[in-house]
């Protein structure tokens, strides 16, 4: 069976520029191509591809449809606290779930939402 190596995101927002700063500024992600109205950031490995659609609807406008990751990491709450100190609009707070993860949501800029989560060791 052929192995998935890594993943990418697509997304569509409305202002490139302003998206661009925000993953940078934010998020902690650092740009590493832009032109012919796309920018691509990484952090890590996770690379996420913006596309300027200036005439789609925002991803706030489809409630439960604007979710579009859920990015695993290695701390949490210590994400969470960088993410709250940038001003990111987090969704929830850091919560210890039943399926083994320690997880929390924001909110982009442009709408999505993604899931951070944190796999918690049994003891």
């Amino acid at each position: 069976m052929t192995r998935i190596h890594n993943h990418r995101y697509v997304l569509a927002v409305k202002d490139l520029t302003r998206s661009l700063v925000y993953y940078n500024q934010v998020l902690g992600f650092h740009t590493y191509f832009e032109g012919g109205g796309w920018g691509f950031v990484k952090r890590d490995q996770c690379i996420v591809m913006l596309g300027e659609c200036p005439e789609s609807p925002e991803a706030r406008e489809l409630p439960n449809h604007n979710y579009f990751a859920y990015i695993e990491i290695g701390n949490a709450r210590k994400f969470h606290d960088e993410l709250v100190a940038k001003g990111a609009r987090v969704l929830t707070e850091v919560a210890d779930k039943s399926w083994g993860m320690r997880e929390f949501a924001l909110e982009t800029i442009d709408g999505h939402r993604i899931m951070f989560g944190e796999e918690l060791i049994p003891e």
